[in-house]
Parts: C-alpha cells; structure tokens; sequence
C-alpha cells in the first residue's frame, strides 16, 4: 500500500497498518491473514487472486478471518482507493465485514 494512501486514512482517522509496519514483508500470503485476524484488521490487499482463493480455503476449513478488500493492482489512483475504501469504511462495520472478501470495484 502506497504510503500516501497510508498518510490519507490516517489524517481521516482510520487505523491503518501496512505489512511493513508489522514487520510482514515477505511472508505467506496465509500469515498476513493470520496476522490481520489476530489483530482483528480488515486486510487490504491488491493481491486479489491469492487472497480471494484463501479466503474460501479459509471458510471452507471452518476457519474466521476479520475481513479482506481485494483491489486490482494499479487500477485506481490513491484519491480513487481513499474514495473507496471511506464509501466502504462508512457502509460495513467492523462485525459486517467479519469473513467477507470485499472488492473495491463495488466501492465506485
């Protein structure tokens, strides 16, 4: 996530954390969800593909996860993300978004 983006949901007082902020950077896709759940954080990610497929695997193992927003990679500029994710932020609660994969492109 683009530090900008970070800066913007921060200032807008969303608690945001990147992968390095958590010391994640090149871990398992499962260990950041791992992490993100934990932490009981809705995990954003432009790895779509992946995290989609673990999200399933996840619920289909019986297992919760706090939520995911899924973006395609270069897509939107960061005003666009921040946009988006404040529509999103301002319509789920933490509870709605328990076990959900969210896709940005909803979010428009």
């Amino acid at each position: 996530m683009r530090r900008a983006l970070v800066r913007a949901l921060r200032t807008r007082n969303v608690d945001a954390v990147t992968a390095l902020d958590m010391g994640m950077i090149e871990q398992a896709d499962e260990d950041h969800l791992a992490a993100a759940t934990a932490q009981r954080r809705v995990l954003y990610s432009f790895n779509l593909a992946d995290f989609y497929r673990l999200h399933r695997a996840w619920l289909a193992a019986g297992k919760s996860h706090s939520g995911m927003v899924l973006a395609q990679q270069q897509r939107y500029s960061v005003g666009e993300q921040m946009r988006r994710l404040l529509k999103l932020i301002a319509s789920k609660s933490a509870e709605d978004m328990q076990n959900q994969a969210e896709f940005l492109s909803y979010w428009g």
